[in-house]
Protein backbone atom coordinates (compact mmCIF):
# COMPACT_ATOMS: atom_id res chain seq x y z
CA UNK A 1 0.00 0.00 0.00
CA UNK A 2 2.81 2.48 0.73
CA UNK A 3 4.43 1.84 -2.66
CA UNK A 4 1.37 2.59 -4.33
CA UNK A 5 1.15 5.98 -1.96
CA UNK A 6 4.76 6.83 -3.08
CA UNK A 7 3.97 5.77 -6.36
CA UNK A 8 1.04 7.99 -6.96
CA UNK A 9 2.72 10.64 -5.16
CA UNK A 10 5.65 10.90 -7.29
CA UNK A 11 3.14 11.48 -10.57
CA UNK A 12 0.88 13.68 -8.96
CA UNK A 13 4.32 15.72 -8.53
CA UNK A 14 5.64 15.25 -11.91
CA UNK A 15 2.33 16.62 -13.15
CA UNK A 16 2.74 19.15 -11.73
CA UNK A 17 6.03 19.87 -12.31
CA UNK A 18 5.33 19.62 -16.45
CA UNK A 19 2.12 21.56 -15.78
CA UNK A 20 4.50 24.22 -14.20
CA UNK A 21 6.92 24.17 -16.88
CA UNK A 22 4.30 24.42 -19.91
CA UNK A 23 2.99 27.59 -18.07
CA UNK A 24 5.98 29.19 -17.66
CA UNK A 25 6.68 28.53 -21.50
CA UNK A 26 2.99 29.83 -22.06
CA UNK A 27 3.79 32.66 -20.39
CA UNK A 28 7.43 33.72 -21.51
CA UNK A 29 5.63 33.97 -25.38
CA UNK A 30 2.84 36.05 -23.67
CA UNK A 31 5.46 38.08 -22.39
CA UNK A 32 7.13 38.73 -25.34
CA UNK A 33 4.27 39.90 -27.45
CA UNK A 34 3.58 44.08 -27.55
CA UNK A 35 -0.06 43.37 -27.55
CA UNK A 36 -0.98 40.27 -25.55
CA UNK A 37 -3.95 40.67 -23.99
CA UNK A 38 -2.38 40.72 -20.56
CA UNK A 39 -2.15 43.75 -17.99
CA UNK A 40 2.27 44.11 -16.95
CA UNK A 41 4.32 47.09 -15.48
CA UNK A 42 7.81 46.70 -16.74
CA UNK A 43 10.66 48.19 -15.62
CA UNK A 44 13.35 48.73 -18.25
CA UNK A 45 16.55 50.30 -16.84
CA UNK A 46 19.06 51.69 -20.12
CA UNK A 47 22.51 52.75 -19.25
CA UNK A 48 24.63 54.18 -22.41
CA UNK A 49 28.42 54.03 -21.87
CA UNK A 50 30.97 56.34 -23.95
CA UNK A 51 29.05 59.24 -25.10
CA UNK A 52 30.74 62.41 -26.63
CA UNK A 53 34.35 63.01 -26.25
CA UNK A 54 35.02 62.82 -22.42
CA UNK A 55 33.22 59.45 -22.75
CA UNK A 56 29.89 59.80 -20.27
CA UNK A 57 27.17 57.67 -18.97
CA UNK A 58 23.84 58.58 -19.01
CA UNK A 59 20.75 56.04 -17.51
CA UNK A 60 17.04 56.06 -18.00
CA UNK A 61 15.02 53.71 -16.46
CA UNK A 62 11.55 53.67 -18.36
CA UNK A 63 8.81 52.49 -16.84
CA UNK A 64 6.15 51.05 -19.06
CA UNK A 65 2.74 50.17 -18.06
CA UNK A 66 0.91 48.01 -20.52
CA UNK A 67 -2.85 47.93 -19.95
CA UNK A 68 -4.99 46.08 -22.43
CA UNK A 69 -9.23 46.52 -23.19
CA UNK A 70 -11.74 44.46 -24.50
CA UNK A 71 -13.27 46.44 -27.55
CA UNK A 72 -15.36 43.43 -29.18
CA UNK A 73 -15.24 39.75 -28.90
CA UNK A 74 -12.85 40.21 -31.57
CA UNK A 75 -10.67 43.27 -31.05
CA UNK A 76 -8.71 44.70 -28.51
CA UNK A 77 -7.01 48.25 -27.71
CA UNK A 78 -3.39 47.54 -25.65
CA UNK A 79 -2.66 50.92 -24.65
CA UNK A 80 1.35 51.26 -23.46
CA UNK A 81 3.01 54.27 -21.55
CA UNK A 82 6.15 54.89 -21.36
CA UNK A 83 7.26 57.35 -18.48
CA UNK A 84 11.51 57.80 -18.62
CA UNK A 85 13.42 58.59 -15.01
CA UNK A 86 17.05 60.19 -16.78
CA UNK A 87 20.18 60.76 -14.90
CA UNK A 88 22.26 63.02 -17.48
CA UNK A 89 25.73 64.10 -16.72
CA UNK A 90 26.93 67.54 -16.40
CA UNK A 91 29.21 66.52 -19.26
CA UNK A 92 26.31 66.22 -21.37
CA UNK A 93 24.08 69.56 -20.10
CA UNK A 94 24.40 73.01 -21.33
CA UNK A 95 25.28 74.35 -17.55
CA UNK A 96 27.76 71.57 -17.14
CA UNK A 97 25.78 70.40 -14.00
CA UNK A 98 24.11 66.99 -13.59
CA UNK A 99 20.71 66.45 -13.88
CA UNK A 100 17.63 63.79 -13.03
CA UNK A 101 14.09 64.22 -13.64
CA UNK A 102 11.29 63.24 -15.73
CA UNK A 103 11.59 62.67 -19.61
CA UNK A 104 9.02 63.28 -21.84
CA UNK A 105 6.19 60.16 -22.05
CA UNK A 106 5.18 58.21 -24.83
CA UNK A 107 1.39 56.92 -24.89
CA UNK A 108 0.50 53.93 -27.59
CA UNK A 109 -2.87 52.72 -28.10
CA UNK A 110 -2.45 49.32 -30.56
CA UNK A 111 -5.82 48.10 -32.00
CA UNK A 112 -5.22 44.08 -32.23
CA UNK A 113 -7.52 40.92 -32.73
CA UNK A 114 -7.97 38.92 -29.70
CA UNK A 115 -8.50 36.10 -31.88
CA UNK A 116 -5.03 33.75 -31.76
CA UNK A 117 -3.73 33.89 -35.71
CA UNK A 118 0.14 32.98 -37.17
CA UNK A 119 0.61 36.72 -38.07
CA UNK A 120 -0.36 38.99 -35.30
CA UNK A 121 -0.90 42.73 -35.70
CA UNK A 122 -1.60 45.87 -33.84
CA UNK A 123 -2.25 49.36 -35.11
CA UNK A 124 -2.75 52.89 -33.96
CA UNK A 125 -1.34 56.07 -33.01
CA UNK A 126 1.42 57.01 -30.99
CA UNK A 127 1.49 60.61 -28.91
CA UNK A 128 4.30 62.29 -27.38
CA UNK A 129 3.55 64.11 -24.13
CA UNK A 130 5.81 67.12 -22.59
CA UNK A 131 6.53 66.24 -19.25
CA UNK A 132 10.25 66.96 -18.78
CA UNK A 133 10.81 68.15 -15.43
CA UNK A 134 13.93 70.02 -16.79
CA UNK A 135 14.74 71.49 -20.32
CA UNK A 136 17.96 69.34 -20.36
CA UNK A 137 15.49 65.96 -20.62
CA UNK A 138 12.70 67.05 -22.94
CA UNK A 139 12.21 68.59 -26.26
CA UNK A 140 9.08 70.45 -24.80
CA UNK A 141 6.81 69.41 -28.16
CA UNK A 142 3.77 67.81 -28.12
CA UNK A 143 4.14 65.07 -30.93
CA UNK A 144 1.59 62.40 -32.75
CA UNK A 145 2.06 60.18 -35.38
CA UNK A 146 1.49 56.25 -35.91
CA UNK A 147 2.94 52.56 -34.55
CA UNK A 148 2.56 49.42 -36.23
CA UNK A 149 3.76 45.83 -34.93
CA UNK A 150 4.03 42.58 -36.54
CA UNK A 151 4.68 39.45 -35.05
CA UNK A 152 4.68 35.83 -35.65
CA UNK A 153 5.69 32.62 -32.71
CA UNK A 154 6.73 29.22 -34.27
CA UNK A 155 7.62 26.69 -32.14
CA UNK A 156 9.89 27.94 -29.56
CA UNK A 157 10.47 31.27 -31.60
CA UNK A 158 9.06 34.70 -31.34
CA UNK A 159 9.64 37.11 -33.67
CA UNK A 160 8.57 40.26 -34.87
CA UNK A 161 8.95 44.38 -35.43
CA UNK A 162 7.32 47.49 -33.91
CA UNK A 163 7.62 50.03 -35.84
CA UNK A 164 6.90 54.28 -34.92
CA UNK A 165 6.90 57.76 -36.11
CA UNK A 166 6.14 60.61 -34.03
CA UNK A 167 6.42 64.21 -35.58
CA UNK A 168 6.32 67.53 -33.35
CA UNK A 169 2.78 69.47 -33.49
CA UNK A 170 3.18 72.16 -30.90
CA UNK A 171 5.32 73.26 -27.88
CA UNK A 172 7.83 75.78 -27.14
CA UNK A 173 10.91 73.90 -27.95
CA UNK A 174 13.41 75.10 -30.32
CA UNK A 175 14.01 72.03 -31.92
CA UNK A 176 11.11 69.59 -34.20
CA UNK A 177 10.62 66.74 -33.84
CA UNK A 178 10.49 64.09 -36.55
CA UNK A 179 11.81 60.60 -35.00
CA UNK A 180 11.67 57.02 -35.96
CA UNK A 181 11.54 53.97 -34.27
CA UNK A 182 12.07 50.66 -34.97
CA UNK A 183 12.35 47.53 -32.85
CA UNK A 184 12.66 43.97 -33.96
CA UNK A 185 12.82 41.73 -31.68
CA UNK A 186 13.57 37.17 -32.24
CA UNK A 187 13.12 35.40 -28.69
CA UNK A 188 14.15 31.26 -28.72
CA UNK A 189 12.34 30.04 -25.62
CA UNK A 190 13.51 26.91 -23.72
CA UNK A 191 12.14 24.76 -20.97
CA UNK A 192 11.42 26.34 -17.55
CA UNK A 193 10.65 30.22 -18.07
CA UNK A 194 14.36 30.54 -19.80
CA UNK A 195 14.88 32.44 -23.26
CA UNK A 196 17.46 34.12 -25.57
CA UNK A 197 16.78 37.67 -26.96
CA UNK A 198 17.50 40.64 -29.55
CA UNK A 199 15.56 43.19 -29.09
CA UNK A 200 17.65 46.28 -30.16
CA UNK A 201 15.88 49.68 -30.57
CA UNK A 202 17.28 51.64 -34.25
CA UNK A 203 16.54 55.14 -34.20
CA UNK A 204 16.27 57.82 -37.28
CA UNK A 205 16.06 61.58 -36.10
CA UNK A 206 15.10 62.75 -40.12
CA UNK A 207 15.56 66.52 -38.25
CA UNK A 208 19.38 65.90 -38.22
CA UNK A 209 22.09 66.27 -41.39
CA UNK A 210 22.28 62.71 -42.95
CA UNK A 211 25.72 61.96 -40.90
CA UNK A 212 24.27 62.07 -37.18
CA UNK A 213 21.04 60.33 -38.16
CA UNK A 214 20.56 56.72 -37.25
CA UNK A 215 21.53 54.91 -33.77
CA UNK A 216 21.85 51.45 -35.24
CA UNK A 217 22.84 48.63 -32.85
CA UNK A 218 23.38 44.93 -32.19
CA UNK A 219 23.46 42.87 -29.74
CA UNK A 220 21.11 40.70 -27.54
CA UNK A 221 20.92 38.37 -23.73
CA UNK A 222 19.07 36.03 -21.99
CA UNK A 223 15.96 36.01 -19.85
CA UNK A 224 13.61 34.60 -17.97
CA UNK A 225 9.90 33.84 -16.26
CA UNK A 226 10.43 33.20 -12.56
CA UNK A 227 7.59 33.66 -9.66
CA UNK A 228 8.25 35.47 -6.44
CA UNK A 229 5.43 34.17 -3.98
CA UNK A 230 2.32 33.93 -6.35
CA UNK A 231 3.87 36.46 -8.48
CA UNK A 232 5.28 36.07 -11.80
CA UNK A 233 7.64 37.87 -13.07
CA UNK A 234 9.86 38.77 -16.04
CA UNK A 235 13.70 39.20 -16.14
CA UNK A 236 16.02 40.36 -18.86
CA UNK A 237 19.68 41.49 -19.29
CA UNK A 238 21.16 42.44 -22.31
CA UNK A 239 23.82 44.40 -23.96
CA UNK A 240 23.88 46.05 -27.12
CA UNK A 241 26.65 47.75 -29.59
CA UNK A 242 25.93 51.21 -32.03
CA UNK A 243 27.57 49.99 -35.29
CA UNK A 244 26.25 53.42 -36.92
CA UNK A 245 25.64 56.31 -34.09
CA UNK A 246 25.15 60.26 -34.62
CA UNK A 247 28.95 62.40 -33.27
CA UNK A 248 27.51 62.42 -29.81
CA UNK A 249 26.23 59.16 -29.76
CA UNK A 250 27.07 56.39 -27.13
CA UNK A 251 29.25 53.49 -27.96
CA UNK A 252 27.19 50.97 -26.23
CA UNK A 253 24.75 49.88 -23.75
CA UNK A 254 23.19 47.59 -21.18
CA UNK A 255 20.10 46.58 -20.82
CA UNK A 256 18.03 45.09 -17.70
CA UNK A 257 14.20 45.03 -17.55
CA UNK A 258 12.07 43.49 -14.78
CA UNK A 259 8.76 42.84 -15.88
CA UNK A 260 5.34 42.34 -13.70
CA UNK A 261 3.12 40.15 -14.96
CA UNK A 262 -0.57 39.69 -14.50
CA UNK A 263 -2.13 37.05 -16.87
CA UNK A 264 -5.98 36.58 -16.87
Amino acid sequence: MNRIIRSIALVAVLVIFVADARAADDLAKQAQNPVANMISLPFQNNTDFNIGPDDDTKNTLNIQPVWPFEITDHLNLITRTIVPVITKPGGLTADGESVTGLGDTTFTAFLSPSDPAKLIWGVGPAFLLPTASDDELGADKWGAGASVVLLTMPGNWVIGSLFSNIWSIGGSGDQDVNLFNWQYFINYNFPKGWYLASAPIIIANWEADSDNRWTIPFGGGVGKIFNIGKQPLNAQLSAYYNVEKPDSGPDWQMRFQLVFLFPK
